[in-house]
């Protein structure tokens, strides 16, 4: 428990009460100032074409190693051919493996930004650059820009949101809340570490990709056979179909070039040079998905009732120093200003550092951040954000023993007060002309407003 953070330790302490009407997204864009929301071509090109040069260099390091290694045994006269060349040749690989699955991770976090067309103000350069930096690793732009778009419109709603989706007391195979026993968690739910840590590991290194070929941890609203790569499957609109099969074509054009190099270079350097970077990079990108919003100090919100909007939705999210000025320069902030990339998915990643400290006054006690280590607050929410209950307007991860971190504040009769608050404030604005529905992509859009 040492390795929680202040932030962290204040939030389990504080009981949870849901964020009030009074707090709206007019009041937060309106402490952003304007030029913040403007964005550069030019320095979009420069951000991008810094990170592929690095990620150039990376691989142009991987394949002089072999010539290398001879250089540097030399200046320490050591023996080729032994152990000390064998040590070295790892050492050295690994430390391309790291530093290129880093770069990896930075060229999918620029492609998320493509998505939310927030590099440039022109939207054809932003799906140029989006689809070479996507499928450059395996991923299929148009396919994840719909889904990831569709998880900004409904941010922690049980019935909208797609990503991580929680499971259910039902689901993970537990009694009632009134019928459970000790024994009942012990057996249903409680992991030796070795087994925890194997299911760790194959969720983070093949869990996007399982998400993206069949829904695995997906919304469970949609049918078996989900995926991202079907066209006709029920997570796209009609008007998206002929984008899915582009990003299906880019992939199989992107696994055709690999194999094309594995047939001139050989299998095994194809899986040094691209597989196992790769492979660790959805490492990271699942680190950093995952802990954004899964959290025991987190609410997820039930459609049945009005309680979710889309700022309730933008508020369950938190940022995360992760890997300090590794994720602020490689991976470009994703996770350092996710809150306010939440309200404002069109402003440039440079842009957002200043616009979290525009909005923080604002949020006040809803502002979440967390500066506990990025490993163990993995460890911890993977192992603390084991179920949720099938009933209730709000609710939290429990754990291992079936009991939640936070506690909700609010009794029925305050949160039936909240739901009426919420419902005139929704009347409110669908009788003003405002879709509420389409808040979302009114923020999208705002560079329009703004004459970026």
């Amino acid at each position: 428990m040492a390795l929680d953070s202040p932030e962290y330790a204040a939030r389990v302490r504080t009981p949870f009460a849901p964020p009030p009407p009074a707090l709206s997204i007019k009041a937060v864009r309106a402490a952003v100032p304007r030029h913040l929301f403007q964005r550069s071509t030019r320095k979009c090109l420069f951000f991008v074409g810094r990170h592929v040069l690095l990620t150039a260099l990376f691989a142009l390091f991987a394949a002089r190693i072999d010539d290398l290694v001879p250089v540097l045994l030399g200046l320490t006269c050591a023996e080729g051919g032994g152990r000390a060349e064998h040590a070295l040749l790892w050492v050295m690989w690994a430390t391309y493996w790291l530093w290129q699955s880093v770069a990896f991770m930075g060229l999918w976090t620029l492609g998320h930004e493509c998505g939310h067309d927030a590099l440039s103000p022109s939207r054809n350069v932003n799906a140029a650059l989006g689809m070479a930096l996507h499928t450059a690793v395996l991923t299929p732009y148009w396919a994840w820009r719909a889904t990831h778009r569709s998880h900004h419109k409904g941010t922690n709603n049980l019935h909208r949101d797609e990503t991580y989706h929680p499971q259910t007391r039902e689901e993970v195979g537990l009694p009632e809340e009134e019928k459970a026993t000790a024994l009942d968690y012990r057996e249903m739910i409680e992991e030796t570490p070795l087994y925890t840590l194997r299911k760790m590991v194959l969720r983070q290194f093949l869990g996007f990709q399982l998400y993206l070929i069949h829904n695995r941890k997906g919304n469970p609203k949609y049918p078996p056979g989900t995926s991202h790569y079907r066209p006709g499957s029920e997570l796209f609109r009609d008007e998206e179909r002929h984008l899915i099969v582009v990003s299906d074509l880019l992939i199989a054009g992107m696994l055709a070039l690999l194999a094309l190099w594995a047939w001139r270079a050989g299998w095994g350097t194809v899986w040094r040079m691209y597989f196992v970077p790769w492979l660790w990079a959805h490492n990271w990108i699942v680190t950093v998905t995952y802990l954004q919003h899964s959290d025991p100090t987190v609410p997820y919100y039930r459609v049945s009732r009005s309680l979710w909007t889309f700022l309730r939705g933008a508020l369950a999210t938190v940022d995360r120093p992760v890997f300090g000025w590794v994720g602020r320069f490689f991976w470009h902030g994703i996770a350092h200003d996710h809150v306010a990339h939440h309200f404002f998915v069109g402003v440039p990643f440079y842009n957002l550092p200043e616009v979290t400290e525009a909005i923080k006054p604002v949020l006040g006690e809803y502002y979440y951040c967390d500066s506990t280590p990025t490993l163990y607050a993995l460890w911890r929410s993977f192992t603390q954000c084991k179920f949720i209950e099938s009933t209730g307007d709000i609710v939290f991860f429990k754990n291992m023993r079936g009991e939640v971190v936070r506690e909700l504040e609010c009794s029925a009769g305050s949160l039936a007060q909240q739901e009426n608050a919420a419902d005139l404030a929704v009347n409110g604005a669908a009788a003003g002309g405002e879709k509420v529905g389409d808040i979302h992509e009114e923020l999208e859009d705002v560079r329009d407003e703004e004459g970026a």
